[in-house]
């Protein structure tokens, strides 16, 4: 249970309604015990009649009506708390799924590089679940008929010791019994939930890149693997049944030798006089009621566990140290005319070599950048250090002077804009694709973007303009469109600071051109960083770093490199002899 105290202690805010519903159960428990009480007196004056000793109409009347008020005061209750119970389940929702949201946007780039999105989600959405289903069985059922047993024994040891104590042991006996059976059932669900949150993790994955699947004819094998895995599923869901349905078998037969145990004192003694029918009848509905919570005591503890799961789950994520603070209130001014200084970096992955090693450079106040260099050789981890996703090893990274150790996440990113090599779009409308780097942008503004990217003819073209929807990742609309819809982005956010991670690697030719000169309009006066492996992109750059196992090993302008012996003049020409190639086959060259 410490995990679910961990939970109780960390909603501290909603702590009011707990104890509110705490009040609301202890009345609501206390008052479904007094008509059955007030049954013992309704019967003792009817057996008091049928024997002419007496018997009290008036007395009778009022019983009963007492009874029925009593009954009709804990349905008002009962109705309230359970209200207020499914209202405070509901608040501890949203507050764990903020408090999760919340701590995913400071957590490092290295756990998502390490980590399927699927699984997070499954972890989460599991998490959230269990812990919201227990505490609404809780507020509604668990604690109610806790204290409701509470009494019963109570009333039931005040007629007879003998009847309190068989009833009491009831519920020692079903909780040992139930607490081995969800032990088992707990052990078996760690094993179940770690293949489910890897199979709907490749579920998703297989949905996201559905033509990668297709077009491969690899269908039946992601068919097979998700069978087999759900097949392993069934397997330990069987074994967890079985040992259930064992322990159910053994908690059934301590309740009827116990309960006929109980029937045999309260006949006996009603027998001999020494309870009265009124008694009898009051012991044998309130022994009735106890039943109920023995009957859900295995629901309630396999609750307990399945909660106890959920919650170490969200607590682990919950108490990885946080990198970043999104929530903090900066003046993240855009620099004028800023510098990107690299002094002797270092820098490796998790359980990797070394990607950078001892890396040196400076780029000037609106100079152009192009990173070279075989596929793996650093070029993406320089941009990602940039961006500041990771931390160096060794060394600095200065912007404009200031050491990226002393600035924050946010100062730095204000003043970058991104045109990725992967179209990073969400399904949502054109307009609010371009406006990610500006919410409050007016339509003005974007359409005005949108010119500059060569985008606003082909978006006006759309039934619905702007507000046309792109679909997941942009798949309703070519390559070259998404790329366009990306640089639109990038002009409105009109950042000093601009890289290009290969924006034009996978376009056709005449995209190719269209998508260039939206990005003309777009470096015009800023600090640009380009990754490009086709030199077509880069033959403008003022400058060229050939990177090579995490080492510069060349720079210069690309006339420069192009003259001189290394990887940049060997990538170059591999480049131009295959476009020779090309045109031969064609005898145009």
């Amino acid at each position: 249970m410490k995990n679910i105290f961990k939970i109780i202690q960390l909603s501290r805010p909603l702590h009011k309604y707990v104890y509110i519903l705490a009040i609301l159960i202890l009345l609501s428990s206390s008052t479904a015990l007094v008509a059955p009480i007030l049954s013992k007196f309704i019967v003792d004056q009817i057996i008091l009649k049928l024997q002419n000793q007496g018997g009290d109409l008036n007395q009778l009347t009022l019983l009963v009506l007492l009874a029925f008020g009593m009954n009709f005061l804990n349905l008002g209750i009962s109705t309230i708390s359970d209200r207020l119970g499914d209202h405070l389940s509901g608040a501890l929702r949203k507050f764990l799924t903020e408090k999760f949201y919340d701590k995913i946007f400071t957590l490092p780039q290295s756990y998502f590089d390490s980590e399927i999105s699927g699984k997070i989600m499954n972890q989460l959405f599991r998490g959230i679940s269990t812990i919201h289903n227990f505490i609404n069985t809780a507020t509604n059922f668990i604690l109610p008929t806790f204290l409701q047993s509470l009494f019963i024994i109570g009333v039931l040891t005040y007629y007879d010791k003998w009847i309190g104590f068989f009833t009491f042991i009831l519920f020692p006996i079903y909780l040992t019994l139930s607490y081995y059976s969800t032990k088992r059932w707990g052990a078996e669900e760690v094993k179940k939930n770690k293949i489910e949150d890897y199979t709907r993790g490749r579920m998703q994955q297989v949905i996201a890149n559905m033509s990668l699947v297709k077009g491969f004819g690899n269908e039946k094998n992601e068919y097979d693997m998700v069978s087999k895995n759900l097949s392993e599923i069934n397997v330990i869901y069987a074994k967890q049944s079985q040992t259930f349905h064992i322990f159910d078998f053994a908690r059934g037969l301590s309740l009827h030798i116990i309960l006929f145990a109980i029937n045999i004192v309260v006949f006996y003694n009603t027998f001999l006089g020494k309870l009265s029918i009124g008694e009898m009848v009051l012991i044998l509905q309130l022994v009735g009621q106890a039943r109920i919570p023995l009957f859900a005591m295995s629901y309630m503890l396999t609750q307990i566990q399945m909660a106890e799961s959920g919650a170490k789950e969200y607590l682990e994520l919950l108490d990885l140290p946080s990198k970043e603070d999104y929530k903090k209130k900066i003046v993240a001014a855009k620099l004028k005319n800023p510098t990107i200084e690299f002094k002797t970096v270092s820098f490796n992955y998790e359980s990797s070599n070394t990607v950078l090693n001892d890396v040196s450079f400076k780029i000037n106040s609106r100079e152009k950048l192009a990173l070279v260099g075989h596929s793996g050789a650093g070029k993406s981890t320089i941009v990602n250090l940039i961006l500041k996703f990771y931390e160096p090893m060794g060394g600095k990274i200065l912007l404009s002077g200031k050491d990226y150790a002393v600035l924050d996440h946010a100062s730095v990113r204000n003043n970058i804009a991104l045109v990725f090599q992967e179209n990073e779009l969400f399904s949502s409308t054109i307009k609010e694709n371009v406006a990610y780097g500006k919410p409050h942008a007016t339509d003005k503004e974007i359409i005005e973007a949108l010119k500059l990217a060569n985008a606003f003819d082909f978006v006006d073209k759309l039934p619905k303009k702007m507000e046309s929807e792109i679909g997941e990742r942009g798949v309703r609309l070519s390559g070259g469109q998404k790329q366009r819809i990306q640089i639109a982005r990038a002009i409105l956010k009109n950042s000093p600071i601009l890289i290009l991670d290969e924006a034009t690697s996978s376009l056709d030719a005449k995209s190719e051109k269209e998508v260039q000169d939206a990005l003309e309009n777009l470096m015009k006066n800023k600090l640009v960083i380009i990754i490009a492996h086709r030199f077509s992109t880069i033959q403008n750059v003022d400058k060229i770093l050939v990177i090579d196992n995490g080492v510069v090993v060349d720079s210069g302008s690309p006339k420069e490199l192009s003259t001189r012996k290394g990887i940049y003049k060997d990538l170059l020409t591999y480049q131009v002899d295959g476009n020779k190639k090309l045109l031969e086959s064609f005898d145009l060259y």
